[in-house]
């Protein structure tokens, strides 16, 4: 990392990327819920379509993707497949920003803020 004013320092462009591409992952609303729903507790594809009303198949993607990923793991229990966060980090990150703007949505005096391409 390169310090920079105001003491932080500019992390590596391999971290840049590495965040990147967690974001990425991230900005699909269906992956975000899938993420939400996870870092509430463990789930099968099944509770997870049902919770996020998606279809079993396009769920199952996403959870494929993320698991590449690194980000959600599995383990098998019987004849099911059981899905968790795999990084407390990114339950850190997803519980603040959706938190945040849950708070901010409830509040009729405060507009959320516009974020550009929306």
């Amino acid at each position: 990392m390169t310090a920079v004013g105001g003491g932080f320092e500019d992390p590596s462009a391999e971290v840049l990327s590495q965040a990147a591409a967690a974001f990425g992952l991230l900005a699909s609303p269906a992956r975000l819920h899938i993420v939400w729903a996870l870092a509430q507790g463990e789930s099968d594809v099944t509770g997870l379509a049902e919770r996020v009303g998606g279809a079993l198949p396009a769920v199952s993607q996403h959870l494929t993707k993320l698991k590449l990923a690194g980000l959600v793991g599995s383990r098998r229990e019987g004849r099911r497949q059981v899905y968790f966060v795999d990084d407390a980090d990114v339950v850190t990150v997803v519980r603040l920003l959706v938190g945040r703007l849950t708070d901010r949505a409830a509040r009729a005096d405060v507009p959320a803020p516009r974020l550009r391409g929306l």
